[in-house]
Formats: structure tokens, sequence, C-alpha cells
């Protein structure tokens, strides 16, 4: 693995240029250009907002805000994920013709992506901040715990990186992969605590069988979405139904001990994703 670093290193300028591109062509004669990347997920909270928010009354001021911190890297997951499985068969002649290491492609891809929620995140930040400062309700854009913010951003990158090596290298050889993925990245708007709060999961699972509550925490996506909203946001107390009684939960304390089992999840799967794609490269050429 040293070698195929060092190699990386070598052609580091082909890899800038990959990423310019790919930033390019995405949004290639739009005029909004790479803040789409910001639009597509408001529109989504903007819908997830009328509907959960305001129509099911959930009782939350700035639901907006709360959903909108936990679909951003959500959308960045799944992004990464989608588009670098394509990234080989998109460029098999060239790779069949050209030597290059060929994780630059996914690599390029997935990285794009990165810059992608960096915008939205920036964006984010602004609106919270103009809504803030002009009218005094809202939600204060920096917290305390704000500070959090790049490494939430680093584990979601091992992450989305591992794993779309992963899938970038079977679904090469097997394109079925690329049909389970979409399945995978579906249910997991509903796995993880999007339009949801995890409290709600916890209160209903620990009641009926605590181990329920574990399973749904196991989803290193789950954990993240969790963290970078008790990370950015302030706390807030959720409503939940016992029997006819509406309930009002206390936010949970951040969940420390599941970050530190998701960052070694996402190392572990960064490690193993790109020793699989390394043991698997060599073969691209072989597709017929």
């Amino acid at each position: 693995m040293t070698e195929e670093l060092r190699e990386l290193w070598r052609f580091r300028e082909l890899f800038f240029s990959m990423i310019q591109r790919e930033l390019r062509i995405r949004y290639k004669n739009s005029v909004l250009g790479i803040l789409w990347s910001f639009v597509n997920p408001l529109i989504t909270t903007f819908v997830m907002w009328l509907v959960f928010g305001q129509l099911l009354a959930n009782g939350i001021d700035s639901f907006f805000a709360y959903v909108l911190a936990a679909l951003l890297p959500f959308t960045f997951f799944q992004s990464a994920i989608l588009d670098s499985s394509q990234s080989i068969l998109a460029s098999l002649p060239v790779v069949k013709k050209i030597y290059l290491p060929r994780e630059l492609l996914p690599l390029s891809i997935i990285l794009s992506n990165f810059i992608h929620l960096l915008t939205g995140f920036a964006v984010f930040f602004l609106a919270l901040l103009i809504i803030y400062a002009t009218t005094g309700f809202g939600v204060n854009p920096f917290q305390a715990t704000t500070w959090m913010l790049p490494i939430l951003l680093l584990i979601s990158l091992f992450f989305a990186t591992g794993v779309g090596l992963l899938v970038c290298a079977l679904n090469t050889f097997y394109e079925d992969v690329k049909y389970v993925a979409n399945v995978v990245m579906y249910l997991l708007t509903f796995l993880c605590p999007i339009v949801y709060f995890h409290e709600q999961v916890a209160d209903a699972s620990l009641r009926a069988n605590p181990w329920l509550y574990r399973l749904y925490m196991l989803n290193p996506q789950a954990v993240l979405s969790i963290c970078y909203r008790k990370a950015l946001l302030a706390p807030v107390k959720v409503n939940v139904l016992r029997g006819d009684v509406p309930v009002k939960l206390d936010a949970s304390p951040f969940p420390w001990p599941w970050l530190a089992y998701t960052a070694v999840v996402s190392v572990l799967t960064l490690w193993y994703g790109y020793r699989t794609f390394n043991r698997m490269k060599w073969r691209f050429v072989e597709r017929p």
C-alpha cells in the first residue's frame, strides 16, 4: 500500500486537474454553478420542513436547520458512493490505453463531492447567521461545539472514500453492485435521523428492546448525522407519544463513545476499501 501512496503523490498534479475537471463539468453552462450543491438539499429540506415541521406540527422551531445539518453530509455520502461507482466503467477505454493510478478516477469524484459539501456548509452557516442577526430568531450558528466540524468532516471523508473505492472496484466486474448501492442509499434515508430525531428512536427502542437502539447506532452514517446536529445546533426538546400522552424529551448528550466507534470504523473502511481496490485494479483491463 505504501508504493501505491507514493504513486498517487507522483501523479498529484494530474489528480488536482481531474478534480478541477469534475467541478467544471458537473455544472457547465449553469447559472448557479457550484451553488447547485446547496440548492438541491435546500429544496429537499423545504419539503421536509413543510410536511414534518408544519403540516404534522412537530413543534420544533427552526426545524429546517436540524434537517439541513443532517442532510448535507448524507447527500455527500450518497453522491460520493453513487458517482464513484461508475467512474472506472465510464473511463474504461482510457484505462485500457493509458497508464495512471486507477484510484485517481474514483478519488477525484469523491473529492469533488467533498468540495460541494464544504460549499454547502458555508452557505448553511451564512444563511443561519443572516436569519439570526436580522430577526433575532432561529438558531445561533456558532455553538461551543462548532469546533468539532473539521473532525466530523474528516471522518465523513474517510468513510465515504473507503466505501466508494470498494463499491467502485466491485461494480467494475459486477454491475449488480450499483443497483444494490442505490437501494441501500434509499433505505439509509430512513435509517438515519434526518427527518426525525434519534431521541425518538432511543425512547421507543429502549422501552421495547435496548438491542434495537444499539443495532441502530451501529450505522456509522446515522451516528454522523446525530453528531453533526449536536455539534452545529443547540439542543432541542423532542415530542414523543407514550400511549395517547404527548411527552417532551430532553436532548441526549453528545454521543462520544459512538463517535469514537464511527471514527475507528471509518479508518478501517478506508484501509480495507483502498486495499481491495489495489488488489483488483490491475484486472480492470480484462473487463470486456
